[in-house]
């Protein structure tokens, strides 16, 4: 059976699109419906579909700006990923979105207690905050997670659950010699004497990110120009409004 698109056309209606009108009919493809009305939060017309389909095809796809996304800031201890993460927090706040902050030494307090610094404990922690984050995403939120999680194949499989086109990573690559300046509580010169095993960039490995989304370095900048960098980013993807 031939097929021929259909189209609007404003005194007719629907009907087929043949060439021979001398007016255009209206259409939009099923990419435009999500990526320049669902996705940017604009009306359909109301050519296009009742108003109630309407509403319920914006109730199932809603603008980027009402999606839920991850960010996940990776690095070394010391590196400055939980005060970037707190100052970004604030920044989403005023701009109108709320954030959940799981920062990787409250989840071992709580929801990881008990566990070793291990390879498995490790990764069975990073996991973990992967799952909420996953969870905050699915229903719309803001998850802002900081955790040095050193493994590069863990780090994917959280990408994997909270989904890759929600998941940005940010790579806090500050240099290991500013982090251990930075070390008030004396935790890396306990590592170099071998009183604290397994300490990741001493004698346990850090796997740096290879295609991170976004990389900082807290020793040229400051934490609100790192935070407003990625603050810029999360608006150019359109998880956050202008």
């Amino acid at each position: 059976m031939p097929f021929r698109e259909l189209g609007y056309f404003p005194d007719e209606g629907y009907k087929e699109i043949d060439g021979d009108s001398s007016v255009s009919a209206l259409t939009i493809s099923g990419t435009e419906v999500r990526e320049e009305y669902l996705r940017k939060g604009r009306d359909l017309p109301e050519w296009f579909s009742r108003p109630e389909i309407a509403r319920v095809l914006s109730e199932a796809y809603p603008p980027r700006h009402r999606q839920g996304v991850c960010i996940w800031f990776t690095g070394l201890s010391g590196a400055g990923k939980s005060t970037t993460a707190e100052v970004l927090t604030e920044l989403l706040l005023e701009s109108g979105r709320q954030s959940t902050l799981l920062d990787g030494d409250v989840v071992r307090t709580h929801l990881s207690k008990g566990l070793g610094f291990s390879k498995e404990d490790r990764d069975i922690n990073i996991r973990r905050i992967g799952f909420v984050a996953a969870e905050i995403v699915r229903h719309g939120g803001i998850a802002v997670c900081a955790a040095v999680s050193p493994y590069r194949a863990t780090r994917n499989d959280v990408r994997n659950m909270v989904g890759s086109d929600r998941f940005i990573e940010v790579f806090v690559d500050t240099p290991l010699e500013v982090c251990e300046l930075r070390d008030t509580k004396g935790i890396y010169a306990q590592a170099r004497r071998g009183e604290i095993k397994n300490f990741t960039g001493i004698d346990d490995p850090y796997e740096t990110p290879l295609n991170p989304e976004i990389s900082l370095d807290t020793s040229t900048q400051s934490v609100e120009a790192n935070a407003r960098l990625i603050l810029d980013s999360l608006f150019d993807r359109g998880f956050v409004c202008g």
